[in-house]
């Protein structure tokens, strides 16, 4: 990152927190505040959640969610008892900033909107160096969960893809667009106060699961062409961790949860959960991340051992 965009965050921010500063007083005010997603994610099921609410079960325990992403179906459900996970560690930090220090967030990344240089292009690629410099610092801060959400706001589709390095490689979008809506991360970091978030693997996340919790797998897609896997983190989820996903869907099944799982509708998804008695619905989707427009169509699955 240019060094003049460094010295510009440091010496405006005690700006932005006196502008927040008001906004804070009036939280109290807030009614029918929206949750809803705060990063576009490659797979998020906005598009299916009428379907998988049709799907659930009508009554269940815990709520468990090992690969949240946006949290779509998170925020439309809003269950009471509910354990998140994702592997992504930068997106686990933002979900954890926001829960716990809604404020300074708001802060960091108010002050990235507005002082977006003329030359937006040159601005984004500035502060996307900036972000992956603190990565391989491993430094997990508000600072970096505010740079998480302003890149993905800023970003070709609104993809989270990273090289081998762990490194975030995704273009500018040419979009100057707010980043956030402040109201709803604030509604948001109220409704995560009492959620359970980890990070780390899907197997860890569900170690605790029991009868009657439900269990939503939303798990990286299975390529459509076998010999290609987009990474959104430097580890991948491979045919292997689908395999292993598969595998832990049995077990769950057998200590008597509810499991749903969504994914593209290949050869590959129906040999891993056909012939087991599980119920498999096809749905045609719209895909928005595909570059090419033409391919912005397709089918995915809903299966479920219920």
């Amino acid at each position: 990152m240019k060094v003049p965009v460094v010295i510009l965050i440091k010496s405006i921010y005690n700006d932005v927190a006196i502008c927040l500063q008001s906004y804070r007083d009036e939280e109290d005010e807030m009614k029918n505040s929206s949750v809803a997603p705060f990063v576009k994610w490659a797979g998020g099921k906005r598009q299916l959640l009428t379907p998988i609410r049709e799907r659930m079960p009508e009554k269940y325990n815990r709520y468990y969610e090992p690969f949240i992403g946006g949290g779509a179906v998170l925020f439309e459900l809003l269950p009471e008892d509910a354990i998140i996970n994702d592997i992504n560690k930068a997106l686990i930090n933002t979900y954890q900033c926001i829960k716990t220090e809604p404020f300074e967030f708001l802060k960091w990344i108010t002050l990235l909107d507005k002082e977006m240089w003329e030359d937006g292009k040159e601005y984004f690629y500035s502060l996307r160096e900036y972000y992956n410099d603190k990565m391989m610092k491993d430094e997990f801060d508000i600072e970096l969960a505010a740079l998480f959400v302003f890149l993905n706001k800023h970003c070709f589709n609104g993809l989270y893809r990273v090289n081998g390095k762990g490194l975030f490689n995704v273009p500018y979008n040419n979009s100057r667009a707010k980043s956030v809506d402040e109201d709803s991360i604030m509604a948001i970091s109220k409704y995560l106060k009492n959620v359970n978030i980890m990070e780390g693997d899907f197997e860890k996340a569900c170690k605790n699961a029991n009868t009657g919790d439900f269990i939503f797998l939303d798990s990286p897609y299975a390529p459509l062409n076998p010999t290609s896997f987009e990474s959104y983190t430097k580890e991948g989820f491979d045919i292997e961790s689908h395999k292993r996903l598969a595998n832990l869907f049995d077990e769950l099944t057998t200590r008597g949860c509810y499991c749903m799982l969504t994914n593209h509708n290949t050869e590959f998804i129906n040999e891993l959960y056909g012939n087991k008695g599980y119920k498999i619905d096809v749905l045609s989707v719209k895909r928005f991340i595909n570059a090419d427009a033409s391919k912005r169509v397709g089918e995915e699955v809903i299966i479920c051992n219920y």
